[in-house]
């Protein structure tokens, strides 16, 4: 399967796999003018036509496709609700498993490997691809939500809740209403999500670096498939986890661009609308493409390592000139309020709290799997040489701790403006205005709206860029170094496949397309952790 030179050939003992299979063997390579072209023949062709189709149809029928996406986000979260949510336990109880079991002696790469990158540039690039655009977007927005709903208390009509607030809601209680609203945030954003990508991560890197297959989502289910992973059975896997990714990153995309669209207008009076939008996701996607071209190391890892420290530089404003005393205290109050509230809010049965459990929880792992084979490949291809306990307690604590910590500043401090300053206008702002509106009651607003923006545009980027390598990669059969003009397709077509959902629906349609990408992408994980447990089993490990 590899030669001395390939860079992800394993370092010490390792136990490969045997097949004949050369990776690149099914691929088209061509010219096309100066231009060089190496795909897999199927996978490039299918999804490659499936989403053209889809841009243009959408484009096509755009009155008519909206109610339709509507319909579609709806039937998806209010009927398997209990399936996405059972799917996001066992992945957090595979991966903490596999962390304390022998089989986390396990090293990425071989026994002899040593990692690629320091641990700060290697915490950054897992944070910036794995959450970027959606903490920007959700950081004040989610908390004060959570909060108001369950300050509010419970609706009932015909029998059934109609309010929006987490599990029993905490009527006319500030204090409960407080520990909840960030419990339930803190719930969609730590240990679930980045479990379901530690899942596909840790299978990309086990069977690429150790058992010498290619880097395609294809290679995890050797144990279960065999050869039959070459054929259509493999085709179609690849083919689910471009189309996944693509939307995936398509409502991501679509929710910055709303959120800077909304923080122009806030600054600078630039019209709202679907045209701003637009041409934020045209120039975003041009500016990608630059990184895009510039490769991993020169182009996305310099911008992940901006982006952490233009975060960084706006949390620790907030801390210093917000409630600092109540962030600090808060930090450790809303973990404790996490624990819990946590085995009554991952509950998949039974529940009341269903607009909370199904509009926001069914889309949240939905959305997250969708993610997952982008997040996934990028966290396995700078992963190589950690052990399999130091690979999912990085990836499942340190990102973890970083957005709880991200939420009680931002979410926080929005929540007692609410509270002892009876300033509401980030609680009846928009969602993508909230983030700004919070801010202007801060000093120095001009200036942290506009980081705020800048941070909002980078990390757009960032998803855009290392988005393209990954779908790259998988729809050129695994090869990591693939000609650049097919990144440059890939990035061009994030871009239209955004455009086409903000004219087709706006965020509804985003959200439609990520919760239906999401759900065979489901079943592909779960039949994946069955497949790396296998795989890990037959691994020498460190001693």
């Amino acid at each position: 399967m590899t030669d001395g030179s390939d860079p992800m050939a394993p370092s010490g003992a390792v136990n490969p796999i045997d097949t004949d299979y050369k990776v690149g063997q099914d691929n088209i390579v061509l010219n096309v003018g100066p231009f060089g072209l190496d795909i897999h023949n199927r996978v490039f062709a299918v999804s490659g036509l499936l989403v053209v189709a889809f841009v243009v149809l959408t484009l096509a029928f755009q009155n008519q496709v909206e109610p339709m996406f509507s319909a579609l986000r709806n039937w998806l979260t209010s009927n398997l609700d209990w399936f996405f949510i059972a799917a996001g336990n066992l992945f957090v109880v595979v991966m903490l498993g596999l962390a304390v079991s022998p089989l986390g002696k396990v090293r990425l790469g071989g026994t002899e490997a040593t990692p690629d990158y320091t641990y700060l540039g290697w915490f950054s690039m897992l944070f910036a691809a794995g959450m970027g655009i959606g903490l920007m977007f959700f950081g004040v927005s989610e908390p004060l939500s959570h909060f108001g709903s369950a300050f509010g208390g419970t609706a009932v009509e015909g029998g059934v809740r109609t309010d929006w607030a987490p599990l029993g809601a905490a009527a006319g209680d500030a204090a409960t209403a407080t520990r909840l609203g960030m419990a339930a945030t803190i719930y969609h954003w730590a240990l679930h999500p980045w479990a379901i990508y530690a899942t596909i991560a840790l299978g990309l890197a086990l069977f690429s670096f150790n058992k010498g297959l290619p880097l395609t989502i294809r290679s995890v289910f050797y144990p279960l498939l065999g050869e039959r992973i070459w054929g259509w059975p493999g085709h179609i896997i690849d083919i689910l986890a471009v189309l996944a990714t693509l939307f995936g990153l398509a409502t991501s995309l679509g929710y910055g661009a709303s959120q800077a669209s909304s923080g122009l207008n806030f600054l600078f009076d630039v019209p709202l609308g679907n045209t701003t939008q637009i041409v934020l996701v045209i120039g975003i996607t041009a500016i990608a493409l630059a990184s895009v071209v510039a490769g991993l190391d020169a182009g996305v890892k310099r911008l992940s390592e901006i982006n952490m420290a233009l975060a960084l530089l706006l949390m620790v404003f907030v801390i210093a000139v917000g409630p600092t005393l109540d962030i600090l205290s808060g930090f450790f109050a809303n973990l404790g309020a996490y624990v819990q509230y946590l085995p009554a809010l991952s509950n998949p049965v039974g529940r009341e709290d269903i607009n909370y459990s199904q509009g926001w929880t069914a889309f949240y792992w939905a959305w997250w799997i969708s993610w997952s084979p982008f997040v996934g490949m990028f966290i396995a291809r700078v992963s190589r040489g950690r052990t399999v306990r130091e690979f999912i307690l990085a990836v499942l604590i340190v990102p973890s701790l970083a957005c709880v910590l991200w939420m009680t500043v931002f979410g926080e401090t929005a929540i007692l403006q609410v509270v002892r300053d009876g300033y509401e206008a980030a609680k009846t702002a928009e969602l993508p205005l909230q983030l700004f509106t919070m801010l202007d009651a801060l000093p120095l607003a001009q200036i942290t709206s506009f980081i705020a923006i800048i941070l909002v545009v980078v990390f757009f980027v960032t998803s855009s860029d290392s988005g393209s390598l990954v779908i790259d990669v998988i729809a050129a059969g695994g090869k990591v170094d693939a000609p650049t003009p097919q990144r440059v397709f890939w990035c061009v077509f994030e871009g239209l496949v955004a455009i086409a959902l903000i004219l087709g629906g706006g965020l509804v349609a985003l959200q439609a397309m990520a919760v239906s990408t999401g759900l065979p992408f489901t079943i592909v994980l779960l039949m994946s952790t069955v497949a790396v447990i296998k795989g890990l089993m037959s691994e020498p490990r460190v001693r």
